[in-house]
């Protein structure tokens, strides 16, 4: 008998091995033009919205949240930013009494200021708004020169003393590292 030989498209269909033919796959997520528009524009609406809100912006013109906004309220900002540093600058007196001893103090008044690095006094001094004998007197005692008011108006100059004696408790807490001596004026 002789044995009969089938060629393998002869065979049954669920004996044939599978081939799938090449057919575009289907994606997970049907994405068409107007959802990939409805999609941007919530994210546009999302950020917009979150920039709106972030916690530097200030919704109150009473309170100042930034260093940023002290910068801007400086006299001369620009100026103050190339050449020294922004700063609040408190107003305010002291009574103190000896018999009885008493200790009585004003409501602080607040308002903007600059504070000038020592290689930069030039500029007042050319302004002639420092003579050269409180440039030397503010020297001597290793100061600096700080202001309020514009530089082009009439300003109030004070030769300040930096004061590290209390320090700066939000620096020290565990953990940070303290002020480096760049930040001296």
């Amino acid at each position: 008998m002789k044995r009969q030989t089938r060629s393998r498209y002869d065979r049954p269909p669920y004996d044939r091995p599978r081939y799938p033919e090449r057919e575009p796959k289907k994606s997970l997520f049907n994405f068409n033009y107007a959802t990939l528009a409805l999609f941007g524009g919530i994210f546009v609406l999302g950020v917009t919205v979150g920039i709106g809100f972030s916690s530097s912006t200030n919704l109150n013109p009473t309170s100042i949240d930034s260093r940023l906004e002290i910068d801007r309220q400086a006299p001369d900002a620009e100026l103050c930013q190339q050449f020294g540093a922004s700063a609040i600058v408190t107003d305010m007196k002291i009574f103190v009494t000896l018999n009885p001893f008493n200790v009585f103090v004003t409501q602080p008044q607040m308002e903007p200021g600059c504070v000038i690095r020592q290689n930069n006094w030039a500029i007042l001094e050319r302004q002639n708004l420092v003579t050269s004998e409180q440039v030397n007197d503010c020297k001597r005692r290793m100061n600096t020169f700080g202001y309020t008011g514009s530089l082009q108006g009439s300003p109030s100059i004070n030769c300040i003393y930096q004061n590290d004696a209390a320090g700066n408790l939000f620096l020290n807490q565990p953990g940070t590292t303290s002020v480096p001596e760049s930040d001296r004026f």
